[in-house]
């Protein structure tokens, strides 16, 4: 099994990410929310098949944020979707330390990326509560 990787495109919020929000059953966030106005992230594919993306913000400190993550929910082989998102969160978490980052930071919900972050060495942190955004 081999998987290609690409850097997104703005393109990609409307054409793809946007509907796998919304069949996971999740609020998109909004383009100019997300890094580099929805390309500040990667994809993974399976020859031209899109089956997870992900994102990273950089900050102004030692930190850098890999979050936003996402699978294709009609992609239906779960094996390789599974082993598509540890390479995703990998390839995201190696862009980050490369960048000069220290620290990788995630904000997870969902139990079973939470147990995908685990399996590649990320720790928890503090219990997640409540997320507060303020439109400024």
């Amino acid at each position: 099994m081999e998987f290609n990787i690409r850097q997104l495109e703005i393109a990609d919020y409307e054409n793809i990410l946007v509907k796998w929000w919304k069949d996971w059953n999740w609020q998109a966030p909004e383009i100019d929310f997300l890094p580099e106005d929805g390309a500040g992230g990667m994809m993974i594919l399976e020859g031209d098949i899109p089956i997870c993306a992900g994102f990273i913000y950089m900050t102004n400190s030692k930190v850098a944020w890999v979050d936003w993550i996402i699978s294709n929910k009609e992609y239906k082989d779960k094996t390789k979707r599974k082993k598509a998102l540890l390479m995703l969160i990998d390839v995201l978490t190696l862009s980050c330390q490369k960048s000069g980052a220290k620290y990788a930071y995630a904000l997870l919900k969902h139990t079973g990326l939470q147990k995908h972050y685990k399996q590649l060495g990320y720790k928890q942190g503090d219990k997640y509560n409540q997320e507060m955004i303020k439109i400024l």
